[in-house]
């Protein structure tokens, strides 16, 4: 390879991990705003850069560390959200129906949505179960810490992800 080949070969590859940067940084944003499919986004972009790159034994090794840490960070968010509600007095046929209703919600009314769903339902569950709005409030704020304690775990291995694909692309 000639010099002006190199060249083009090097600026060829800052644009395109210039624009899997961007990519990776909308699906970090999409971790934020709870509207896009944050981890999926970031693991896409990834595959899109090791194909068009081309996977070498380094670029499969790393690929492979960012699935893990996708499906961790997705796994890592729903164990956290439904223990904490359990954790809290609801029982596990409420805290699934909770989920399911944030899950619908979120479609109904993007980022907010479908947490608010979610509380709601549970709350109104365990109220008429219970009867007792203090016990329904605190298996409520149990799903409220899980929310928080599942956005950090994902939007941790959204990072993780990105701080992967940094090591993948430039050292």
């Amino acid at each position: 390879m000639n010099n002006d080949d190199r060249r083009n070969h090097h600026r060829n590859h800052l644009i395109v991990a210039g624009l899997t940067f961007v990519v990776l940084l909308v699906g970090l944003f999409g971790l934020v705003i709870l509207i896009l499919p944050g981890l999926g986004i970031i693991w896409g972009a990834a595959l899109g850069y090791g194909i068009f790159t081309g996977f070498d034994t380094v670029g499969w090794f790393m690929f492979t560390i960012l699935t893990v840490l996708k499906i961790t960070g997705e796994l890592a968010e729903h164990v956290l959200i439904g223990t904490q509600a359990h954790k809290e007095g609801a029982p596990w046929w409420v805290v699934i129906i909770a989920l399911v209703a944030a899950i619908a919600g979120n479609f109904v009314v993007p980022i907010l949505g479908g947490i608010l769903a979610g509380l709601l339902v549970l709350f109104g569950i365990e109220w008429r179960r219970s009867k007792d709005a203090g016990k329904a409030l605190e298996s409520t704020r149990g799903l409220l810490v899980g929310f928080t304690l599942g956005f950090a775990a994902r939007f941790a291995a959204g990072l993780m992800m990105i701080g992967t694909w940094c090591v993948w692309a430039f050292a």
